[in-house]
């Protein structure tokens, strides 16, 4: 059995962050069973009359509902797990009608959707681990990557994933019928130029208007980007690292870490982790021997954004598997290099492709100046100034305890002008972006953290729902991005106050955390009901924990050290209750109440607290990070589970 604790300390005073916190899960129940009331049919699919158009969109299905399984992990209603699942089922049966999905999976797509499309699938598995059906599903689906997988998606010999479109249908050539031209008619694409800067007679936008050159720039791109191996290719390791958490099959590490590795040799041999892989291994193969010009990699799309967000989900997913930090350069070097050419630059939002969202996040105008970094390359150099990324540089501080990497944290934070503390009022579809004033927060620089962002989360629901009032039923032929801009479940802000954590890498990444809490009474993840939870700082040895409990009846929580009980709580010192209150009641003053501290040894994953009715506990727990093998099924007593 794992040590206990009874909270003694009685509520004198309601915090506002716990009326907050309780308030955002009112209203999350509320907003998730109004959308899907609006836009689910019966059976879980969406509401949905028009075409599916090219490759593209199986991710756009998906994504409305991705971090509902995190809702109900957070302490959100019983039932929307069960409406994650069945909406899950459902999407998957429409979109196998579409012909988008194969045996449940997506039939072949790049790995930069893929990752989207995933995020609800693995939050689901990580909420209930004892459901078979998605067990099942775990591990058939991470075997279309292993090698000797009848898919042929993975070459052993060359340790690459053979193409860029890949899914349960194989291999598919090139990059879809979207580019089988690429024209300068499709204005939406302008902002992010050519995908290829070396096509013969096309060195400008407008030379796409030559007649000829809209085709020979997308056969050129279906030829060059559609075979051999892509860097985002490496999001495909967390459908092994997600079945190896159930039963730790070293068919799936050893896949993992080779893939990865070889990219990492890669990585030594160019200088900087490249983009492409061509067809016998080679990089720069299909591009003039040049590292970058892959599809989804330094030249075209998204640049650095992608490629950090791939790299960091790699990289992550070798430290669940080893327990060790060595291969978090992956993500350290490449933003070493974009760093080596930085310069503080102001007009954010007119800058690259994707200035406009970063000016909503640092809440800046022409004026504000910032430490830009170039996301992209082409032959001409680097190009395309954004601010630099902090979630990358978030998940090699929350990780590891190098000193290079809160060196690197330090002088991103010492280069901004904007206010790191400022919650901005802003959100999009990855539900992060709130970094800064979260690490602020942890810092001890912001302490009105939680009721500010709690606030404007409310305010995410409330805008949302608003939207969903004056939206339509369904959207037009086409629109298939519509859901996801309504999905009015939000969970960044209490991912990172209730867990210690921040929120899972949208792009395919799993879900971690500092403390897991479950509640024993229901024998379910997350808070009882009128109870709050707040992770006050959190050290690579130390977290501080806050519990309450708002109710009249006692409650019971489980704290497990990490998301999948691989850390150790080493020892537990929390607060207890003096005598003297209530007090006298003769008397009309309102004692204060006296504490004191004490201790006990713990030396494994779990933790218990008994919380009394109208009390609250404040838990420093020591800890000692990855001591264990990390693993889906939860752990219900302190013995090592490695």
């Amino acid at each position: 059995m794992s040590p206990h604790i009874t909270s003694t300390v009685p509520l004198r005073e309601v915090p506002i962050w716990a009326l907050l916190e309780r308030e955002l899960f009112d209203v999350l129940d509320a907003a998730w069973r109004r959308f899907a009331e609006r836009y689910g049919e019966p059976d879980g699919r969406l509401r949905y009359s028009g075409k599916m158009h090219g490759r593209d969109g199986a991710d756009d299905f998906y994504e409305p509902f991705f971090n509902w399984p995190t809702l109900y992990r957070l302490g959100g209603s019983a039932d929307v797990l069960q409406a994650a699942k069945h909406h899950w089922e459902g999407v998957t049966r429409q979109l196998t009608e579409y012909g988008f999905v194969h045996d449940e999976y997506e039939l072949g797509y790049d790995w930069f959707h893929q990752g989207e499309s995933l995020s609800l699938f693995l939050g689901i598995c990580a909420a209930d681990p004892s459901d078979q059906t998605f067990r099942d599903r775990a591990h058939r689906f991470a075997g279309l990557y292993l090698p000797g997988s009848p898919t042929g998606n993975y070459d052993p010999t060359t340790r690459t994933i053979v193409a860029p479109h890949t899914g349960s249908g194989g291999p598919r050539p090139g990059v879809g019928e979207d580019w089988n031209e690429y024209s300068a008619d499709q204005a939406g694409m302008e902002i992010y130029g050519l995908p290829l800067h070396d096509v013969p007679g096309i060195a400008s936008w407008e030379d796409l208007r030559t007649p000829g050159a809209a085709a020979r720039m997308g056969a050129a791109m279906q030829a060059r980007m559609g075979r051999g191996d892509s860097v985002v290719n490496l999001v495909a390791t967390t459908l092994a690292v997600n079945a190896w958490l159930y039963d730790h099959d070293e068919r799936y590490s050893a896949w993992v870490l080779d893939y990865i590795d070889a990219w990492r040799e890669r990585t030594a041999d160019a200088g900087i982790l490249p983009d492409n892989v061509g067809p016998s291994g080679t990089v720069g193969e299909l591009h003039g021997g040049a590292w970058y010009g892959g599809h989804y990699g330094w030249t075209w799309p998204h640049g650095l954004h992608t490629i950090a967000n791939a790299a960091t989900v790699a990289s992550l997913n070798t430290v669940i598997l080893t327990r060790e930090t060595m291969r978090l350069d992956l993500v350290r070097g490449l933003l070493e290099t974009v760093l080596e050419h930085a310069a503080v630059l102001d007009r954010i939002a007119a800058r690259g492709s994707l200035g406009p969202g970063w000016a909503d996040r640092l809440g800046a105008d022409d004026a504000t100046e910032e430490l830009l970094v170039p996301y992209r390359h082409g032959p001409e150099g680097w190009f395309d100034y954004h601010p630099v990324p902090i979630a990358p540089v978030m998940w090699l501080n929350w990780v590891g305890d190098d000193v290079r990497d809160r060196r690197l944290l330090e002088r991103i934070r010492g280069s901004s002008t904007s206010r790191w503390d400022a919650v901005r009022w802003f959100h999009d579809k990855e539900e992060q972006g709130h970094e800064a004033p979260w690490l602020e927060y942890l810092d001890g620089r912001n302490p009105d953290y939680p009721e500010n962002a709690l606030t404007m989360a409310i305010g995410q629901v409330l805008h949302r729902l608003a939207l969903i009032d004056e939206s339509p039923a369904e959207p037009q032929d086409g629109d298939i991005h519509f859901w996801q801009r309504l999905n009015p479940v939000v969970t960044e802000v209490l991912t990172q106050l209730i867990t210690g954590a921040p929120p899972a890498i949208y792009y395919g990444g799993l879900s971690f955390a500092r403390v897991s809490i479950s509640d024993l009474r229901r024998s379910r993840p997350g808070l009882p009901p009128q109870t709050a939870a707040l992770v006050r700082s959190a050290t690579d040895n130390e977290l501080v924990v806050e519990l309450l409990n708002l109710g009249d009846e006692a409650e019971t929580v489980r704290l497990q050290a990490g998301a999948f009980a691989e850390d150790r709580w080493d020892r537990a010192q929390f607060d207890v209750a003096s005598p003297g209150y209530p007090g006298d009641p003769h008397r009309y003053a309102i004692p204060s109440v006296a504490t004191n501290s004490e201790e006990i040894p713990v030396q494994g994953p779990n933790l218990s607290v008994t919380l009394q009715p109208r009390t609250r506990i404040s838990l420093t727990l020591s800890v000692t990070r990855r001591a264990y093998t990390a693993t889906h099924v939860p752990v219900h007593s302190n013995q090592e589970n490695s």
